[in-house]
């Protein structure tokens, strides 16, 4: 019987564990998706509540920007993001106040009046600030797009 009692509290504990990471992935993802939208609507004063001021934001051509840049560069029409779609099933990991997301988002817009549209594969950081996850590093690299 203690044998059985032992298993069943290790099985609950373990259930709830594995309940609390899904709920902080689905969070997290929530909190990206809002993320890309608020990027495609030019919504610089929600973007900027989703941002770490440590930003350091990395594109896939190398271009390197900080939260002030990269909120700038799209308030200015520089980068004009028209549409993110993120593929699904991204790959969520929580380490404390730390999460990272492994993903793959298509992104179509125009970069100083050029329009791209690339298939990107990226890791973003996430920290856990005062109850609210923001983006502290994004670096994306093209993904093939077969």
């Amino acid at each position: 019987m203690l044998k059985y009692t032992l298993f069943l509290v290790l099985a609950l504990s373990i259930s709830g564990s594995c309940i609390a990471q899904i709920k902080t992935g689905s969070t997290i993802l929530d909190t990206e998706q809002r993320r890309f939208t608020a990027m495609v609507e030019k919504d610089t004063e929600l973007l900027s509540t989703m941002l770490d001021n440590e930003l350091q934001y990395l594109h896939s051509n190398g271009l390197y920007e900080t939260k002030q840049q990269h909120l700038t560069a799209i308030a200015s029409g520089k980068i004009d993001y028209q549409a993110m779609a993120r593929q699904p099933n991204p790959i969520v990991r929580r380490y404390g106040k730390i999460a990272l997301v492994n993903g793959l988002v298509n992104v179509n817009g125009l970069i100083n009046g050029q329009s791209f549209s690339l298939p990107l594969r990226y890791t973003a950081v996430y920290r856990k600030k005062k109850g609210k996850w923001l983006l502290v590093n994004w670096q994306s690299t093209r993904a093939d797009s077969k």
